[in-house]
């Protein structure tokens, strides 16, 4: 077998595997769940985390940190941020309680859907049709017929 044998199979294999069903649900599910991430630090970051910072004193969450070591001036005399090493744990709590938005909204649509599965396999099922007489049966009905109108 040639390398452009090989070559071709695999990326019809490829063009098989990409066309399947699954892999366009679960590609559209990333980009919606990205989506859906985006609007979940927005919540976070724009609505709770302000709500929280306002219970706190007015204390910008974002910025409670634990500095370990002091900025440093640079050469120009000015301080150089990127000097500072701090435990930012103000970011990572806004990043817990996005994870939970998330975590909360996955498990309500799950229960949703489980739900609908649910009401479908409670439904009650239409009653089977009667079953189509027999060969043997539609001749003895005909010669009872014949029978009766002699």
């Amino acid at each position: 077998m040639s390398v452009q044998e090989k070559t071709t199979g695999f990326f019809s294999e490829f063009k098989t595997f990409i066309a399947r069903g699954n892999v366009m649900d679960m590609a559209v599910g990333v980009i919606i769940g990205g989506a859906f991430g985006k609007i979940s630090t927005s919540l976070v970051n724009d609505v709770i985390m302000p709500a929280i910072s306002m219970l706190t004193g007015g204390v910008d969450f974002s910025n409670w940190k634990i500095v370990l070591k002091q900025a440093v001036a640079g050469a120009d005399g000015a301080i150089d941020p990127a000097t500072e090493v701090a435990v930012r744990y103000g970011s990572f709590l806004a990043t817990i309680i996005d994870f939970l938005i998330i975590a909360f909204a996955v498990f309500c649509l799950i229960k949703f859907i489980n739900g609908l599965h649910r009401k479908k396999e409670e439904a009650p099922a239409a009653p089977p049709a009667p079953p189509e007489p027999s060969a043997e049966e539609k001749l003895l009905t005909e010669i009872r017929d014949l029978l009766k109108n002699k």
